[in-house]
């Protein structure tokens, strides 16, 4: 009986800790307790968190109807509401979360009760962390990295083509500007294609779901920033895209877009503050015939950010008016926004396993916004890696826009890359000069020589062409040896690598130079029936398939070249239609000679003595022939050269 009595006071006394507990005003819910998910809310982003960030805030973006008239409630140890904001519109409410360091991963239950007494809950889940933040490993100068339109590679799953309910649902592959299939699967499917090309890396053109009601295939008008568009796939295929990426150890880059949404993004019909976009009010006004109206896009003059006599009007017109009219611009100052868009490149990284973020149109959105953007991410992922494209021909501007600039107005972006479009020009104005004593080369090595203005120009991403202008074929005339050259030098420069799909097999665009749908053409062998088959090779011309193996070869060097990846870099001024470059580290020396001459040409090696190469050999990566550094070098014909004394 004492036993029992003894059995009994425990229980008493036990009962009583844990109701004192329950009158307690701290969160008691742990995730070791069941929770019953229920999902009664229209809609609250980011879809779930994670613990164990650095910065432990959360807000919650809450949107269901007439939600404002709710107060939200949460009972999980560790995760506090500090405050709850209602929007212009009574359809959402914005809550902010803090996080403690010591939460544990789980799932609770926000229960929202309204003035009448009545309650709506909705299961919110935290998540544990799969890797540390130090593993996010970004892109860098070792990468070459592989460019796709998605809706124009490979239409792997022909059954997603068309979704009823979305607004287009037209597949037409002799239209330019229509969808055309290509799929996250057929990605996936040809990943042993790319790597096996050379590259490390892939950034496909977005793949949010664009429900606008043409034009949707290139994915820049996002009209859900959390869902995958189903034309192209489901979030399974897109995180098996980026596991089997990482089983190669290749990475995967998103584009990302934070200056616009598309027009027939959901909250355009309920858009939660009277300033969630740019010129709303205008938008608001004439919405029912807003497609004929032009006013209120942007001026595109993208050197406002930096001009020291630019108007007050000019600098609004560009960071405020819409990119085009069908893209709403998004105003990066109203805080809420600024939070969403942040928090949206976090999710991604962190559901994805991101291996870097292409921002399109990175001058457009507030400047300082940018900054902060930047700055949030690379916080948490200190390793990550971000290229902003800021599309400008003038270094001064691209220096502008990279981290640790010198400024005169003392903006410091944060970010680490920046598209170098100077270089890009460069390149192709030298190859398609003649005329001049040293046949253009010289546009090349001042262009080069430019990189004293750049804080780190190793971290520029350079390329020959992409989605968004001509082929490099088409730029360069049609020019095979000349685009061998363009990539040969562009791949052995100090620089981050970038080559559009197709590239390798000479796709042009010479019925149309420039026209967006021709640029984009469908890869060959991507669709069942395709005569011609990149993949295999079936039905490719000579020429093509040369300029397939040549890219092969320069990539596959240059994956395992630390000369090209970290080097000191050289050049010589070019000489009688001769330009040469070296890249230096250790006992590698990688050599890059371009020859614009169309006879034979006796090479003065002499010259490069302080190189320190004379009695050494050297093999030239694609023939694999050798040769003995000497007093001259005879080039044989027009064309690029890459010798190295790695073997």
């Amino acid at each position: 009986m004492k036993g029992l009595l003894k059995l009994l006071a425990i229980i008493i006394l036990f009962m009583g800790y844990s109701c004192k507990q329950n009158n307690s005003q701290e969160p008691h819910i742990t995730p070791s307790e069941s929770v019953t998910e229920i999902y009664d809310i229209e809609l609250i982003e980011p879809l779930n968190w994670w613990v164990g960030f650095k910065n432990q805030e959360l807000q919650l973006l809450v949107k269901h109807q007439e939600i404002s008239k709710a107060t939200p409630k949460i009972n999980y140890s560790g995760v506090t509401i500090r405050e709850v904001h209602k929007a212009d519109s009574p359809n959402y409410l914005f809550i902010d979360l803090m996080i403690s360091e010591n939460t544990k991963a789980g799932k609770f239950n926000i229960e929202f009760v309204f003035e009448n007494g009545e309650s709506l809950t909705h299961t919110y889940e935290l998540k544990a962390r799969q890797k540390s933040p130090e593993e996010y490993k970004g892109f860098d100068s070792s990468d070459a990295i592989y460019l796709i339109t998605p809706d124009r590679f490979v239409n792997a799953n022909p059954e997603n083509d068309i979704v009823e309910t979305l607004n287009e649902t037209t597949i037409d592959r002799t239209d330019g500007y229509k969808r055309h299939g290509g799929d996250i699967a057929g990605i996936i499917n040809h990943i042993d294609y790319i790597h096996d090309m050379g590259f490390t890396a892939i950034w496909p053109c977005p793949l949010l779901t664009n429900d606008m009601p043409r034009g949707s295939y290139h994915g820049y008008a996002m009209t859900d920033f959390y869902e995958i568009d189903p034309r192209f796939g489901t979030m399974k295929e897109y995180l098996e895209l980026s596991s089997k990426l990482s089983d190669k150890d290749m990475k995967l880059v998103m584009d990302q877009v934070a200056n616009h949404c598309g027009l027939e993004h959901w909250w355009m019909k309920d858009l939660p503050f009277k300033d969630w976009v740019n010129y709303q009010a205008h938008y608001e006004k004439n919405k029912e015939n807003w497609n004929g109206l032009v006013t209120k896009t942007s001026s595109h003059r993208r050197t406002s950010n930096q001009d020291l006599y630019a108007s007050q009007v000019d600098k609004e017109d560009m960071t405020d008016g819409w990119f085009v009219s069908g893209m709403p611009d998004l105003n990066q100052r109203n805080p809420f926004m600024a939070k969403y868009i942040i928090q949206n490149s976090i999710w991604w990284v962190e559901t994805a396993n991101l291996g870097g973020i292409r921002q399109d149109t990175y001058p457009y959105p507030d400047k300082h916004f940018m900054s902060n953007w930047v700055r949030a991410i690379m916080t948490e992922y200190p390793n990550f890696s971000i290229v902003g494209e800021q599309w400008s021909y003038n270094p001064l501007v691209i220096s502008y826009w990279q981290e640790g600039a010198i400024n005169k107005d003392g903006y410091d972006s944060d970010l680490k890359s920046v598209m170098d479009f100077p270089m890009q020009q460069n390149i192709v104005d030298a190859l398609n000069e003649n005329e001049a004593w040293d046949k253009g080369l010289v546009k090349i090595y001042e262009g080069l020589a430019n990189d004293f203005h750049y804080a780190n120009p190793k971290d520029l991403l350079i390329f020959p062409d992409n989605h968004d202008m001509s082929r490099i074929f088409t730029q360069l005339g049609g020019d095979k040896i000349n685009t061998k050259i363009a990539l040969s030098y562009l791949l052995t420069l100090p620089r981050i690598p970038q080559v559009y799909y197709g590239t390798e097999i000479l796709m042009d665009d010479f019925d149309n130079p420039g026209d967006h749908g021709l640029i984009r053409t469908d890869f060959s062998g991507g669709w069942k029936g395709d005569e011609v088959n990149a993949f295999t090779g079936e039905g490719l011309t000579a020429d093509q398939k040369d300029m397939q193996s040549f890219l092969r070869k320069v990539l596959n060097y240059r994956k395992s070249s630390k000369a090209i990846h970290n080097g000191e870099t050289m050049h010589f001024a070019p000489q009688n239609g001769v330009y040469v470059l070296f890249r230096i580290l250790g006992d590698e020396t990688v050599v890059h000679v371009i020859n614009k001459n169309e006879g034979v040409t006796n090479l003065d090696l002499p010259r490069f003595n302080e190189i320190d190469l004379n009695g050494k050999t050297l093999k030239n990566i694609i023939t694999d022939e050798t040769i003995v550094w000497g007093d001259m070098l005879k080039l044989n014909e027009k064309g690029s050269m890459i010798l190295t004394t790695k073997f």
